[in-house]
């Protein structure tokens, strides 16, 4: 059986894919590992960056001894599954991204990283916070300047840069919602045709957050790009 490895986003959970379970534990031996700082892991006294989340992907197939592995990233999940197929082509059959941003700069990670302020968010989005927490823990307050450090760092130095994509050469489908506040369409279509094997899908009705993604066209999306019975 394929073996398919669901990765979630900055501030996501694993619980997040289990709508889709049922589904794909159907034609897939899925995974669906926490990166640090996430859920119960603790959070990296040196920082979080996306090089150490391409690391800990790596470290996962490793142990697991996983080969010709399919991929779906949310987000930053999705950032961290074309960085590692990039390093690792052989490792990887395919990607599919949801939701992820590519166009980092400076300016705009400095925007985005203004947003992950705990003080601001309790005061005026409490229920985000209570959702935080339940998934984070009490660190919940501490990785969200971490995550603000990654995009900074991201903003100056995005290793999916215009270039490098075209040497993703395994099967790719950029997926982005058509309510997605924080990923453009234009971004996404920018990315998926410099890559040699890249199809688009644009989601109607669709915001950023996985919670907010109709399983059942997530679903139909991956059972036609996987081929799935």
């Amino acid at each position: 059986m394929k073996v398919l490895i669901l990765l979630h986003g900055a501030l996501g959970h694993c619980d997040l894919f289990n709508p889709y379970l049922d589904a794909l534990s159907k034609s897939f031996n899925v995974y669906t590992p926490l990166f640090s700082g996430h859920g119960n892991t603790e959070l990296p006294t040196n920082g979080i960056t996306i090089e150490k989340y391409i690391k800990e992907l790596s470290e996962f197939i490793k142990e697991k001894n996983l080969e010709d592995v399919c991929i779906f990233g949310h987000s930053m999940g999705g950032y961290v599954a074309l960085c590692y197929a990039l390093e690792n082509p052989e490792k990887v059959n395919s990607v599919m991204t949801l939701a992820t941003k590519f166009d980092w700069t400076e300016e705009q990670a400095l925007k985005e990283s203004k947003m992950l302020n705990p003080d601001i968010i309790i005061e005026k989005i409490p229920k985000y916070a209570e959702l935080l927490e339940f998934q984070h823990g009490s660190k919940w307050k501490e990785l969200l300047p971490a995550i603000a450090e990654m995009m900074i760092s991201l903003g100056k130095n995005p290793p999916l840069h215009d270039e490098i994509l075209k040497n993703i050469e395994i099967p790719v489908q950029i997926m982005v919602g058509d309510q997605d506040n924080m990923v453009t369409i234009e971004e996404s279509t920018a990315v998926y045709r410099r890559l040699t094997k890249g199809k688009l899908a644009v989601l109607p009705g669709t915001k950023h957050p996985l919670e907010k993604v109709q399983p059942d066209l997530l679903l139909n999306l991956m059972q036609d790009f996987w081929n799935l019975p």
